[in-house]
């Protein structure tokens, strides 16, 4: 597996790490045994970048990976995320104060089994609370060893230069793809000024990218997926037709189009890790393939004009 460096956090991951909230009932109900299997056979086929979060199935995300890690946690770099919180209701909130980022920490160490975290997201930024004094608060974890290096996750490049003043950032994590690149206007600039390496979520678009959902049928009752505007109605039925590009650059290469749509990711720079999500162990070997795609400058152009036409927001209202 080739290596990226993480940031200022000097940190070398592999160029894909493993993305695991799909594996706690986000996309579907998720298989314990499968899910493990997965991690697994990540680290085996050379990824040692795992990603996660305290509100990934309110815990249970965390509580899967330190058990798949068990034996094995030293040889990885550990992600994970706070600051979303859950009411009686299921209603969501942040959490940026920091007395709660030092209690939201002490937790994760619990769930995951380990004494140390090597990169600690804000998931989501509090607007009620200055972003200084959130990372401040970050910055006392590194400093008592509970944490190696800090991260945000989809901020503005001005909340980013804020938290700069205060500790050195290792890397964004957002959402970034063929059809989600809001990064590029200033962020990923601000980014690459600072020396923060950019994570990217949901590389294949939710599954959009890998072209086997044709329809909404193909989404599980409870999948989050149904009630993202771009898999809905008219906006779902031009994207479809939209990514017949992605698929016959695919067959012209022999790859698949998830292959493609990470290739096309990793070639924007190399301080570009994505985090596809994977759930079942068949599709760990696919997606690694896919630092060995070459692309032409043609390619990367025609993937360039599809990546402006989607239709339909990531989230719902």
């Amino acid at each position: 597996m080739k290596k990226r460096i993480l940031g200022s956090s000097g940190l070398e991951v592999s160029a894909i790490g493993l993305g695991c909230w799909g594996m706690s009932g986000a996309y579907g109900a998720g298989d314990r045994k499968e899910s493990i299997a997965t991690i697994h056979e990540s680290i085996d086929q050379g990824i040692n970048f795992i990603d996660t979060a305290d509100i990934y199935g309110n815990g249970h995300n965390e509580i899967l990976v330190g058990e798949a890690l068990k034996g094995i946690r030293k040889k990885l770099i550990l992600a994970t995320k706070f600051g979303f919180v859950g009411d009686e209701d299921g209603e969501l909130s942040v959490d940026g104060r920091p007395e709660y980022v030092k209690k939201a920490c002490d937790a994760s160490l619990k769930r995951l089994k380990t004494d140390y975290i090597d990169l600690y997201y804000l998931h989501r930024l509090d607007k009620d609370v200055p972003i200084e004094d959130t990372v401040g608060a970050m910055a006392g974890l590194v400093e008592k060893g509970k944490v190696r290096s800090l991260g945000l996750s989809e901020v503005s490049a001005t909340t980013i230069n804020r938290a700069l003043s205060v500790y050195p950032i290792a890397a964004l994590q957002s959402e970034y793809s063929l059809n989600t690149h809001d990064l590029e206007k200033s962020v990923i600039p601000a980014c690459r000024k600072n020396n923060i390496a950019i994570v990217p979520f949901s590389p294949l678009g939710r599954g959009l990218l890998t072209l086997s959902i044709k329809s909404e049928a193909d989404l599980p009752v409870n999948d989050f997926r149904r009630k993202i505007p771009r898999f809905q109605g008219d906006n779902f039925t031009k994207n479809l037709k939209l990514l017949s590009v992605l698929g016959e650059i695919a067959i012209q290469k022999n790859h698949t189009p998830a292959q493609v749509a990470l290739a096309w990711l990793l070639h924007r720079g190399n301080d570009i890790i994505p985090i596809p999500g994977m759930k079942r162990k068949k599709y760990v070997k696919e997606n690694i393939l896919s630092v060995e795609v070459s692309l032409s400058r043609d390619e990367i152009n025609m993937l360039d004009t599809l990546s402006k036409k989607f239709a339909g927001g990531r989230y719902m209202e």
